[in-house]
């Protein structure tokens, strides 16, 4: 990272008001969440399980519940990191417009970012739902059922219960993509950290508002697929962890807002 580049962020921080954050991956693997897609991410060493698979198959049904397991503890222990406390520290001085996240983990909502000011796009896992009555309930029980009895658990209902993400083959929520492309049209400065981009239609949230011709800041350690576009005014190769935290301090301090 240049002097320049880290000036231009700062000076971008300072002068925005209505931040569209759209976060994945890569800002939680400081905090021990291995991402999906890098060279040693979970999909390269397991097989997704289809949410049609899902609905129609005990065995695969199974199978997704032995996959949860073997991650749920190192998502239910896990702690924010800086990353996470710098968006809630930008929320704090009421420059935030909407978080938006590919991610999974509720490391946003433990750092600080309000409820009210967040969209998870692909759901969470701090939560199990009833895929029949949407009945949202505590994750351990139903796990410590599944270890002992290696069965998927069954809500009340007769309905099947899975953690309350997004499986392949599943439709996003229409009401959180709403919320997102709305936001996206009101924010003055888009931020996009730790993604590639490359998971559609996530990745059009950030670039709707960068059509706009609103300043758009991609921070991410390794390719993206929107780097090179016309709309993008900064672009900084590393880690979102050694990046955002620093501009957001001096931003936040020029203001006197720290």
């Amino acid at each position: 990272m240049n002097e320049t580049s880290h000036e231009q962020l700062v000076d971008l921080l300072v002068t925005s008001n209505r931040i569209l954050v759209f976060t994945g991956a890569g800002i939680s693997t400081g905090s021990g969440i291995p991402d999906y897609r890098g060279p040693k991410g979970i999909w390269k060493t397991r097989a997704p399980v289809y949410y049609q698979d899902f609905m129609s198959r005990e065995e695969s049904r199974v199978t997704y519940w032995e996959n949860k397991m073997l991650d749920w503890e190192d998502f239910r222990d896990a702690k924010p990191n800086p990353v996470h406390s710098a968006i809630a520290r930008l929320e704090k001085a009421q420059k935030i417009e909407l978080v938006v996240t590919q991610n999974i983990d509720g490391l946003h909502e433990k750092g600080g970012t309000s409820r009210s000011l967040l969209t998870e796009l692909h759901g969470t896992n701090s939560l199990i739902e009833c895929q029949t009555c949407n009945e949202m309930s505590d994750p351990d029980p139903h796990f410590a059922v599944f270890r002992e009895t290696r069965r998927a658990p069954l809500c009340q209902c007769g309905g099947y219960l899975k953690p309350a993400t997004i499986s392949f083959g599943q439709d996003l929520r229409q009401e959180d993509l709403a919320r997102a492309f709305d936001s996206a049209r009101r924010a003055d400065l888009a931020l996009s950290l730790g993604s590639t981009l490359s998971v559609h239609p996530a990745a059009s949230v950030p670039l709707t508002a960068a059509e706009r011709g609103v300043p758009y800041v991609v921070i991410n350690q390794g390719a993206t697929e929107h780097d090179g576009l016309a709309e993008l005014t900064l672009r900084f190769e590393g880690d979102v962890g050694a990046i955002l935290p620093k501009a957001v301090d001096e931003a936040l301090r020029r203001e006197g807002k720290e």
